[in-house]
């Protein structure tokens, strides 16, 4: 079960590697980095030129447990897309691209680009 486990792991790596370099090749935007575990999602917005974290947030700060308490995964996901096209038109930015990782585009990581959508980030 461990082979198993670990091969898993090495196409899930391979998957995110393949789209961040994908990305940090063709754009010359930030880039919104999403973070998916069982329970949380967290999201930056990364600078690759300079290395720098932009923005960021997540649903494990204090604020966003006491705002999700009884909410689902993707109502949380949601609330953390609107959360993060806030802090980004607070810091200037108004376009990036979506670095979804290992993740596919469905589910919450969908839920959460919609979200930043609709509050105003371009995607």
């Amino acid at each position: 079960m461990k082979a198993v486990n670990s091969l898993k792991n090495k196409r899930k790596q391979r998957r995110a590697m393949h789209v961040r370099r994908l990305i940090r090749e063709r754009s010359n935007f930030p880039r919104l980095s999403v973070h998916r575990s069982c329970k949380h999602i967290s999201v930056q917005i990364v600078d690759d030129v300079k290395g720098h974290t932009l923005a960021s947030a997540t649903t494990t700060s204090n604020a966003a447990q006491a705002e999700l308490k009884g909410k689902t995964k993707s109502e949380s996901a949601q609330y953390i897309g609107k959360e993060i096209a806030r802090k980004a038109q607070e810091a200037g930015i108004q376009q990036v691209v979506l670095d979804r990782g290992f993740a596919r585009y469905q589910g919450r990581v969908k839920a959460l680009a919609e979200a930043a959508r609709e509050a105003g980030l371009k995607l």
